[in-house]
């Protein structure tokens, strides 16, 4: 059974003018963020599109019934996490949410994960719009991508605005982002309201986002979120938030905190901040976020919000929920794609003793056996003598036993590219200097191999090369991936330095090859 958390008081948003009505109207807000690939269910059978489908149809069709406006929105982030979708630039995830309906969707910084041309054709793949208010070309100041969308069902006039983190700039590979900048959302969003106001009589305004919630605005090393946003625009700008990017379920109890008691099937309360209701639905599709407002007199109520699992397991492999049947007509549009990634990807490449743990908060936090891995399997690319990359470039872990190619790209998903530096010694000492500082905990923190040293009041020394002491005047060769040699995570940027060679070797090739060549890994001996 199904948990609503229900509003007793009626709690108010903020108001957007709204032309007086005699009967109020009804809006059922449905989202979802953070895709990521998964057009298809799990091993388990969580989730996947085609259940997703037909608890929406089945949502929309009861909402549509008690007379309520329907909106189904997305906070970015489709791009990047299974191999079967990488392979195939998100094609069936794109072409499946315009199946589901999706009315719009903010763009997230995982859409930069490809060349822009890619970015265009996945917007031609969908028959919604992707959007983004902060994103300009640096060239003209003009906006790079649509900024909003104004959505008109049955007399409800509702502004759609999009917003996408700030951290893309130094999240997303450079080599992909070309003149775009990314303006600061909370100077942005009100002149953005303002023009739509002028220009429309918009009932609703909502922000559909990618920038993270962060309880009680601390965001930490990320850039602001959600929270900061809805505190720092004037009260009445927006109606709600609709968010992504932190990737989790945005529940709150009574006191405001964050609800640490929540876990799939129970009540969720969204978060408040002057005015402004911020949702989140966690990721994958695991559910869809699902709010019901009344709107009268220009004031809005949340009347009930919940999160509806979607075919979620608990601990003992039952469903928390009734099962949801996969939609037949959706699940056949997706299979083809599933079957060609499968092909692609199956048979073993190598073989690992034990476990290559890639989980987060170990790889952004130490010095991690999967790092030396993917960091040997470079050097040997390019014949370096140490090599080094940042932490958040390593995406998944991989079992003992056979590894395959979907392994690989689940560890490597991004296509960067491998490249050499040739470096002095004194220019080498500099840069390690600036690359040591990156903290534990930031998608910067530095793995590396064939190296040493410490780090002591902000400065390295007693630095070795291979177990010897870094000679100032000799030359040495490292190995890194070309998102941090172009500036990725904010490493300085090499790429038009004397010394960088560029190549066309993958990561997850290069992984690959070495894998082959020197397998069983004895993952003790690394």
């Amino acid at each position: 059974m199904r948990i609503i958390f229900t509003v007793l008081f009626c709690t108010l948003l903020s108001s957007c003018q709204l032309t007086p009505s005699n009967s109020p109207h009804y809006l059922t807000v449905l989202h979802t963020n953070d895709n990521h690939g998964r057009f298809w269910h799990n091993e388990k059978g969580e989730y996947g599109m085609a259940a997703r489908k037909t608890l929406i149809d089945r949502l929309r069709s009861e909402a549509q019934q008690q007379g309520h406006v329907v909106l189904l929105l997305s906070g970015g982030d489709i791009n990047t996490g299974i191999p079967e979708s990488d392979l195939q630039f998100a094609e069936p995830d794109f072409k499946g949410m315009s199946l589901l309906g999706y009315d719009a969707m903010a763009i997230g910084n995982h859409e930069f994960d490809n060349p822009l041309a890619v970015l265009d054709k996945q917007q031609a793949w969908a028959n919604f719009p992707l959007l983004s208010a902060n994103i300009f070309h640096e060239k003209d100041n003009s906006h790079a991508y649509q900024p909003y969308t104004i959505i008109n069902k049955q007399g409800l006039s509702i502004a759609v605005i999009g917003l996408t983190t700030t951290d893309t700039a130094k999240i997303a590979n450079p080599e992909y982002l070309g003149d775009l900048v990314f303006a600061e959302p909370t100077k942005i969003l009100p002149s953005v309201v303002e023009s739509i106001k002028a220009t429309y009589a918009v009932d609703v305004v909502i922000a559909v986002t990618h920038m993270g919630h962060y309880h009680d605005a601390n965001f930490g090393i990320n850039a602001p979120g959600d929270v900061t946003l809805a505190r720092t625009i004037a009260p009445n700008t927006i109606d709600m938030i609709i968010g992504g990017h932190s990737q989790e379920p945005v529940c709150v109890d009574e006191q405001g905190n964050e609800d640490t008691q929540f876990s799939p099937g129970k009540a969720c309360k969204p978060d408040q901040q002057n005015g402004v209701w911020i949702m989140q639905a966690h990721e994958w599709g695991k559910y869809v976020g699902k709010a019901e407002f009344k709107i009268e007199n220009g004031k809005k109520s949340l009347l009930s919000y919940e999160l509806i699992p979607v075919n979620l397991k608990d601990q003992n492999g039952e469903y928390v929920n009734e099962y949801i049947q996969p939609d037949q007509k959706l699940v056949d549009f997706l299979a083809p794609y599933q079957t060609y990634g499968e092909q692609k990807l199956k048979g073993s490449v190598g073989y690992v003793d034990s476990y290559l743990d890639g989980k987060r908060s170990t790889v952004r936090f130490k010095q991690s056996k999967l790092g030396t891995l993917i960091i040997k399997a470079q050097m040997e690319a390019v014949n370096a003598d140490f090599g080094l990359i940042s932490g958040g470039g390593i995406r998944h872990s991989i079992e003992a036993g056979d590894v395959s190619y979907k392994d690989i790209l689940k560890v490597h998903p991004f296509k960067n590219r491998i490249t050499a530096m040739n470096w002095k010694g004194s220019d080498l000492y500099d840069y390690l200097n600036t690359v040591a500082r990156f903290p534990p905990d930031s998608g910067a923190y530095m793995q590396y191999y064939g190296l040493s040293f410490d780090f002591i009041d902000g400065k390295i020394s007693n630095v070795t090369i291979n177990n010897k002491p870094l000679d100032k005047n000799a030359s040495y060769r490292m190995s890194i991936n070309s998102y941090n040699a172009a500036g990725g995570d904010g490493y300085p940027n090499l790429t038009s330095l004397v010394g960088f060679e560029p190549t066309n070797a993958t990561d997850a090739q290069a992984l690959k090859d070495y894998l082959q060549k020197h397998s069983p890994i004895k993952v003790g001996l690394l």
